[in-house]
């Protein structure tokens, strides 16, 4: 039975951690950095220890600080939250050696899907459809120039390790294959400590949709239907919704019928999303499985009733998942706010918040570690809030969101709210006209 969690994790997660931990009755610890001493995260946890100065390699990502906290405050659980550590299979692997329960999937299931090429060879293997490309990791130009040649081009390579759309290159031609190569491999290095790129054909103008997985210690593993997350801005998602307006009911049945075949393929425990492309003419294609809680989890919590970090912690403790009256109602749709200015290009946008007003009303969620007077730190990631709204119908949810836009007042700093508020109100967007590339191509010019 476990008792007491650690949270290796900070803002909303970890917050959304310790409430879960909270209403289960289990002690928790929050981890924290310098930077992070005023936390909302660090004032709710039970416990609290600092583990390191701001940068995120000497706090967050420093394994031995974290173990060491675990020990000192006696927890028996660490649950990893998302980023960080969240998908490092040595992490986890240390944290089962040293008596600890890691609440996430097995070692051995975080590191066959962490590989992006071995997922999809293993996948494959069940009948899962998979875009044509390289079967494994591809070590030379030339063999690369190969494979491209044999499916044809357009194609796009992207990093064996990793995601957030670094070490990926689009190649429309033989002409720019090598430039791509190279520098694929380069961001790869950098980002991820390997340089391992491999290859496949790219699909033109399709919609991102990924399906929640829930597994159990007992082989059940089910799905909590489909998220449509489509609008993204360099490989990074805005806006996600469920049930995704791109796909039809027969569409929707098979996708997610294959999502649990990928699951079943590394015997998946815990909560995870497989992410597919779905083409233009409804073909969908496996792109790669998270062995986490997503950003966008709530989404799904939503239209289906279900506490998805409860379900991770109940998992990790041995029980068994509810397999039977899982049904969806309604929609839900979720904006990340970013402490960013959209009108030039994105940039982050750090320093304290001086107003903040979060929205509120029937079916208006609002999961933030802000507040007014909070530090916007330059350590961290940008995101600092996720609305989400849910009703009866996507157009029921479209004006509500709006109408929560208008309603969120944060003051002291940049923020993405008036650039979702743009997308939103576009009539493509609310008649269901996009795609991967709407922001790009709609939305492309900033300052």
């Amino acid at each position: 039975m476990i008792k007491k969690i650690l949270i290796a994790n900070r803002g909303e997660i970890a917050l959304r951690v310790i409430r879960a931990c909270r209403e289960l009755n289990i002690s928790t610890v929050a981890v924290y950095s310098l930077a992070d001493k005023y936390a909302l995260h660090v004032r709710f946890a039970d416990e609290a220890v600092c583990i390191g100065p701001p940068q995120a390699k000497d706090s967050y990502l420093n394994i031995p600080q974290l173990m060491a906290a675990a020990e000192v405050t006696g927890s028996d659980a660490i649950h990893p939250g998302y980023g960080f550590l969240a998908e490092n299979a040595a992490f986890a692997e240390i944290c089962i050696s040293s008596g600890l329960n890691f609440i996430g999937p097995k070692p051995n299931m975080i590191s066959t899907m962490g590989d992006k090429a071995l997922a999809k060879s293993t996948v494959k293997k069940m009948g899962v459809p998979v875009i044509p490309g390289s079967d494994g990791p591809v070590n030379t130009f030339e063999e690369a120039i190969k494979i491209a040649n044999e499916i044809g081009f357009p194609i796009i390579l992207k990093a064996s390790a990793g995601g957030g759309g670094r070490g990926m290159r689009v190649v429309n031609s033989q002409e720019e294959m090598e430039n791509a190569f190279l520098s694929a491999q380069n961001e790869a290095e950098k980002a991820f400590s390997n340089k391992e790129v491999y290859l496949e054909k790219f699909i033109v103008n399709p919609h991102h949709v990924e399906v929640q997985i829930l597994g159990d210690q007992h082989g059940n593993i089910i799905h909590l239907g489909e998220r449509d997350c489509s609008i993204q801005r360099r490989h990074q998602k805005l806006i996600e919704e469920t049930p995704s307006p791109a796909i039809n009911s027969e569409t929707r049945e098979k996708i997610c019928e294959a999502a649990i075949l990928a699951a079943k393929s590394v015997n998946y425990e815990s909560c995870g999303t497989v992410e597919f492309l779905v083409d233009e003419n409804g073909n969908f294609y496996f792109m790669e499985m998270n062995t986490r809680i997503q950003v966008e989890h709530p989404v799904t919590e939503e239209v289906y009733g279900i506490d998805l970090v409860k379900e991770q912690i109940r998992v990790a403790d041995g029980e068994k998942i509810e397999t039977q009256n899982v049904c969806c109602f309604g929609h839900a749709m979720e904006c990340r706010i970013n402490a960013e200015d959209p009108d030039y290009d994105f940039r982050p946008s750090t320093g304290k918040i001086t107003s903040f007003h979060t929205p509120g009303g029937f079916g208006v969620r609002v999961d933030t570690h802000a507040y007014a007077g909070y530090e916007i730190s330059q350590y961290y990631d940008s995101l600092i809030a996720k609305l989400i709204v849910r009703g009866k119908t996507r157009e029921e949810v479209l004006n509500k969101m709006g109408r929560a836009l208008d309603e969120f007042v944060i003051e002291g700093i940049k923020t993405t709210i008036p650039f979702q508020t743009k997308i939103i109100n576009d009539p493509n967007f609310r008649n269901g006209n996009f795609d991967i590339g709407f922001i790009e191509r709609n939305y492309g010019k900033v300052k």
